[in-house]
């Protein structure tokens, strides 16, 4: 006891000092997990135990305190052993019990903040030239917490360290997936296949299979059944598709699996496999990692740390209104028809996963060139005409095809590419001031293109 008066009032009124202080707070995490009523997750938000640890943490000068399970095995062996602990493993001790009801805080402010939402009653000024703002989706202070669940092999390169860390109040998601194959998970695996994951879930409830290679696409298809669209997905970039990941909204099937089976392959995605289908990837692709996620994306918000700070944004969905091809503009040629309208909401959907500056071909509701992480426009049209005429076969992809842009063409020479190349119809959001000349270059060629007001930067 460091403290004389502590000492004495102690001695006074015959309490003896703690050495150790183990405490287990209320599940509140699992209490919102398991779906319980506002009443009942109430009753979980623990009140005298988070003072406890404080109290023990507040005092490990003298007094170990113990928060975490898996350090009951280290007391038991000192306890056994008649040992206590340093004066530094005290402290070490006393920072993981504050950091835990840190997070048990965090945790209960996480789910006040969604369900006890500012009301409309309470009014808050807007500082000139700011913007009002959702406070359920941007509060004043964020302290959502995650919990470390895997330390990866290593991060994006070998000499960077990383770890996995889950939501605790969040048992789906792409995180969550169960791994019923191959090697452990990758820091780029993990990145890769998530992107792959929420790219064919643009497409739902139409099958689309994705295969993306360093966070990027390179196809992306719908078919009548899953093979099917893993094939024309394949068909676009197969170079590039070579240790790449795919992903499937629809259950693989042993089709599926035998034209994945000879295609180097670091992770697949789905949501369920056939039986045969799973064996066959077991045990022809021992090295293949093999993941099923149950739930489709469900992620609202986007964070992005800067040095310094954090960016919060609401997640780019296919929910604009210049998403919806009812709203689109047409501002040169002729009506697509029925085929190639389909074809030009298959390759606006797509557009939105293709990092900027962002090109793409599509026919037959597959993408067939993609040009994207451009730092100019120009660079985007040709890389994606490049890509959709350099097959073996020397086939000429682009003639009959569509194209979709994910911002307005600055200037008519993107588009002159495309049109060059032999594209019939166009999609993109307009709203650059050289826009006339741009509509003007597709009505010279008889190019149909439709303008949609939104725009789908992906950086």
């Amino acid at each position: 006891m460091t403290n004389p008066d502590h000492a004495s009032q102690l001695e006074k009124f015959g309490i003896k000092p703690f050495d150790l202080v183990v405490v287990n707070l209320y599940p509140f995490a699992d209490t919102v997990r398991s779906g319980a009523d506002e009443a009942a997750t109430i009753e979980k938000i623990d009140i005298g135990g988070p003072s406890m640890v404080r109290g023990a943490a507040k005092n490990s000068a003298t007094v170990a305190i113990i928060t975490d399970p898996n350090d009951y095995a280290l007391v038991a062996s000192r306890i056994e052993n008649g040992e206590g602990f340093s004066l530094d493993e005290r402290r070490w001790l006393a920072g993981k019990a504050f950091a835990h009801t840190a997070a048990y805080d965090a945790t209960i402010n996480e789910w006040t903040a969604k369900h006890w939402p500012k009301p409309a009653s309470i009014e808050q000024p807007v500082s000139e030239g700011e913007t009002e703002v959702n406070e359920a989706k941007f509060p004043a202070t964020f302290t959502r917490t995650w919990d470390r669940a895997h330390v990866l092999r290593y991060g994006e390169n070998p000499h960077q360290q990383a770890s996995l860390y889950l939501d605790p109040l969040n048992q789906n998601g792409f995180a969550h997936a169960e791994q019923l194959g191959g090697k452990p998970m990758s820091y780029n695996n993990y990145v890769d296949a998530d992107a792959a994951w929420r790219a064919v879930w643009d497409f739902a409830p139409q099958i689309a299979v994705a295969v993306v290679k360093h966070n990027n696409p390179c196809g992306l298809a719908i078919g009548a059944t899953v093979a099917e669209a893993h094939k024309k997905a394949h068909a676009c970039d197969p170079m590039s598709a070579y240790g790449g990941v795919i992903a499937a909204n629809s259950k693989v099937t042993m089709e599926m699996a035998e034209s994945v089976r000879p295609i180097f392959t670091e992770v697949i995605v789905a949501p369920d496999y056939d039986a045969d289908a799973l064996e066959l990837l077991q045990t022809k692709k021992k090295n293949l990692r093999i993941l099923k996620v149950s739930e489709p994306p469900k992620t609202k918000t986007q964070f992005r740390q800067i040095d310094g700070g954090l960016l919060v944004q609401s997640t780019d969905l296919i929910d604009a209104p210049g998403d919806d091809p009812n709203a689109w503009k047409l501002v040169s040629g002729e009506p697509a028809d029925a085929e190639t309208v389909r074809d030009l909401v298959f390759a606006w959907r797509a557009i939105r996963c293709v990092k900027s500056n962002a090109i793409l071909i599509a026919h037959d509701q597959a993408t067939v060139g993609i040009g994207m992480g451009q730092v100019n426009r120009v660079d985007s049209a040709n890389l994606s005409v490049e890509r959709a005429n350099t097959l073996a076969d020397g086939a000429n992809r682009t003639k009959g095809a569509v194209a979709a842009s994910d911002a307005f063409f600055p200037f008519a020479d993107g588009a002159e590419i495309l049109i060059n190349a032999g594209v019939k119809a166009i999609v993109q959001p307009g709203g650059s001031i050289r826009d006339e000349e741009v509509f003007e270059a597709a009505r010279k060629a008889g190019v149909t293109m439709y303008v949609t007001g939104t725009r789908h930067f992906f950086h």
